[in-house]
């Protein structure tokens, strides 16, 4: 997080948050919601400033509760997910292909999972800002590289399916995919069960 972030939050430590004004998209897209696009379920304007996209993407954390937010200066800025709090892309290198979030960190992958809708999830670690409350009541921010989930791009989908060996199951698909020359787990799950299992909350109120 940026060190000039960290020194709003000491001066103005009491900034009222926000909610519903910024959406993560499910292809890692950051989107404003002015009070038209929330009042009518829209999904809101793209944010093409690049500047913005990446100090949002330095200070996108979240906490205990599994809200996940924008540290805007001193004001927090609660973030609505389309679907998970991470969305990955299949990038490739020299050196092999990384799974890239919507903050250009690399996620080291642990497991996969598949849904009813043929949505693919990866499981797996990211370094993470988290912010915990501690027992005088203040806000304590630590870096902390903790398993998460991420939706994978649609885009990336023909690719990873070359990387599977599948079996139909009742509501979706299992089997296993070979990332890195590791074989690892491809298992089965409703989509609804994502953000309790994985502790995250969607839509965050306040």
């Amino acid at each position: 997080m940026d060190d000039q972030v960290l020194r709003s939050l000491m001066k103005w430590p009491n900034v009222p948050d926000c909610y519903g004004w910024l959406a993560l998209d499910r292809r890692g897209y950051w989107r404003m919601r002015d009070e038209f696009t929330q009042l009518n379920n829209l999904p809101g304007q793209i944010i093409q400033h690049t500047a913005l996209n990446e100090f949002i993407a330095r200070n996108y954390a979240c906490n205990e509760l599994g809200k996940y937010f924008f540290q805007n200066g001193p004001q927090r800025v609660f973030i609505t997910l389309d679907t998970t709090p991470w969305i990955v892309r299949m990038i490739p290198d020299d050196n092999g292909p990384h799974l890239i979030n919507q903050c250009h960190q690399i996620m080291e992958p642990t497991a996969a999972l598949s849904d009813e809708n043929g949505n693919i999830y990866i499981v797996g670690n990211v370094n993470q800002n988290i912010c915990n409350s501690n027992d005088n009541g203040k806000n304590q921010l630590i870096k902390s590289n903790s398993q998460t989930i991420a939706l994978l791009h649609d885009h990336d989908l023909d690719h990873f399916s070359e990387l599977a060996k599948l079996r139909e199951e009742a509501c979706s698909f299992g089997g296993s995919w070979t990332w890195q020359g590791k074989q690892l787990f491809l298992d089965p799950i409703h989509s609804q069960e994502l953000a309790s299992r994985f502790n995250y909350i969607a839509k965050p109120k306040p």
